[in-house]
Parts: structure tokens; sequence; C-alpha cells
């Protein structure tokens, strides 16, 4: 299990070999001209679990996982993926970015946009099968949105919009998969439904990995947690890393002494 790591610690101690890790990060840094938004962080992410990566506004942990991706160019820093390159194992990841950052506007059905999903098995020119969109309805039918297949991907509510997104990843049948804040403005039962299949991939002995924002359930969606405010701040078991000290330090200010206790009480 991964041991707690406080700010300024040396690397977490892990029982998870770096070779074994989905995800393991080293040294990493980010910066946005002269502030570093990422700052020589390391991670290592446990196989077959769901981690929550958390921290107050403007930490980086969305920086975190686009730089992890290669999608931001760090500075300095080493990411593997089981062990190997990213390059190597991108076929292993699947992806599902925070809504906002895209276009929704782009004229393109839900079943299309869910096939983007196999472009690694089909190539860009290769022909769309019945096998394909099978597949594809497969994975719709999994997020609950198999009824809007032909439907235009703007005309849909954020909510659909995100299961959408995440019918798209299932499709990749990864074995890694980043999540961009996947709760991020979404409906009480669009919440249900993504987590009821995130928990299912774990079932699956796949491991999820999400940046999350909202405190209250993070005991109840996740077994591990890592918390960062442009440095790690702490990382491990929901049980021992997220706690009192651990979200003071990663909050500080910004955090209620309240929401603190109150939070610390339900883990108990």
């Amino acid at each position: 299990m991964l041991e707690l790591a406080t700010i300024g610690g040396t690397a977490p101690q892990t029982g998870t070999a770096l070779a074994d890790s989905p995800l393991a990060i080293r040294g990493l840094t980010v910066s946005y001209g002269e502030k570093p938004a990422v700052f020589s962080v390391d991670m290592t992410v446990e196989p077959g679990r769901m981690t929550a990566i958390i921290g107050p506004n403007g930490a980086g942990k969305s920086t975190l996982l686009k730089a992890a991706l290669g999608i931001i160019r760090p500075l300095s820093g080493q990411v593997q993926v089981f062990g190997q390159p990213m390059a190597a194992q991108r076929s292993r990841i699947a992806y599902v970015p925070q809504r906002a950052s895209v276009d929704w506007d782009f004229p393109t059905s839900v079943i299309d946009v869910v096939l983007m999903g196999l472009y690694r098995q089909v190539g860009l020119l290769g022909r769309i099968r019945g096998t394909h969109r099978a597949r594809a309805r497969a994975c719709l039918d999994r997020v609950g949105m198999g009824d809007f297949a032909n439907r235009q991907i703007g005309q849909l509510s954020g909510g659909q919009q995100q299961r959408v997104f995440l019918a798209r990843a299932l499709a990749q049948e990864a074995d890694l998969y980043l999540l961009d804040e996947p709760f991020a403005g979404v409906d009480a039962a669009t919440e249900k439904a993504i987590i009821a299949v995130l928990q299912s991939l774990r079932a699956e002995g796949r491991t999820v990995v999400a940046v999350h924002h909202d405190l209250a359930t993070v005991p109840d969606y996740f077994d591990n947690v890592f918390l960062i405010n442009t440095r790690r701040v702490a990382e491990g078991p929901v049980s021992t890393a997220f706690t009192a000290d651990t979200l003071q330090a990663a909050y500080g200010g910004r955090l209620a002494t309240a929401q603190v206790d109150q939070l610390s009480r339900a883990l108990v």
C-alpha cells in the first residue's frame, strides 16, 4: 500500500514497483511563464484502484494529468506507463478531458464521437465496420445513452455530453483511464451513472485516475488519493492520506477548519 508522503519529503515508499505501476511520475515540473504550475512531483498509481487527484484551484491537478499524457510539455521529469515510456503504451490509456475544453459545436453525431475512440484500431482512413458500430453502441448503452446514438452532440445537455465522452473512452478498452474532473457541472443522475461505470472498470481490474473537486465524496468514490498544491502534499489510501492534516496542508486557509473537521469525522 502507498504510505503518506508530505511536502518536502522524499519520494513515497510504495508496495507497487515502478514497472508494475499503471502510471509512475518522477520529478515532473511544468511552468507557465516564470511560475511553476507543478514542481518536482512524484506520483505512483496502484493498479486496479480508483485514485482521486485533489487540491485547491490552481494547484496543478489538470496540469499534472496533461503533462503526464504529453498534452503539455514539461520542463523536466519522467513518466512511465506500465513500466515503459508513455509513447510505447498509448494504446493502453483512455483519456476523458474536461467538458469545458471541448468544442461542442462541431457537427458530429453521438455515435461518431464514440467511434473516435477506435481510431487506433481502425486507422484515420480505415473503414468503420459493423463490429465497430456494435461496440460503440454497447458503450453508449453502458453509460445510459443508447437512445441518443444519432443525436447531434451539441444538442445534448452537459451531463449527457460527459457520458458520451466516457463511452468514447470505454470503446478503447484501455487498462488505464485518466479523467479530468468527470463530475464537474453534471446532474446527480449523471454523476451516479459515471461513478457506477468507473467502479465497474475497477471490478474488471482496470485502473482509474480522476481529477476531482468534491471532497465530501472522496471517501465514497475512491480507494486512493493524491493531494497536490503545486508540489505533492500526500498520496496513499484514503484512510491514511485523506486526513485533517493533509487537507489543511493542501488547502491552507482556503478550506475552513469546520470543513476539515467534518470530513475527518466522516472517515472515522
